[in-house]
């Protein structure tokens, strides 16, 4: 079993930057794959960067140039560093990890203001 807690959400102008983070506890040797994801309102979930376990970085093309996703191997913890934010960008942010099954957070709020 594998815990998440997300954190580091809230509001911004456009432009601005945010940093979210997602703690992971439980069995945390066995993750191979951590993501984040997010949903807009009244939209459907969808892929925003990911690392693999061996470091490999994938991002949406709408996010490509602005987020950088990162991992800290000794503190269990993936984190989203998002730059020049727009306002579409606003939506609830969810971390996901994989070992042999998958784990979602709890969502942070992310609401950027125009």
């Amino acid at each position: 079993q594998v815990q998440l807690a997300e954190s580091g959400g809230g509001l911004v102008q456009a432009g601005g930057s945010l940093r979210l983070s997602c703690a992971a506890s439980g069995s945390t040797t066995s993750i191979n794959f951590s993501g984040w994801y997010r949903q807009a309102p009244g939209g459907q979930r969808e892929f925003v960067a990911s690392i693999t376990g061996g470091a490999s970085k994938y991002y949406g093309d709408s996010v490509k140039g602005r987020f950088t996703i990162s991992r800290d191997n000794a503190k269990n913890t993936v984190y989203l560093q998002m730059n020049s934010l727009k306002p579409e960008d606003t939506g609830v942010y969810y971390c996901n990890v994989h070992t042999d099954v998958a784990y979602w957070g709890q969502g942070t709020q992310v609401t950027v203001s125009s």
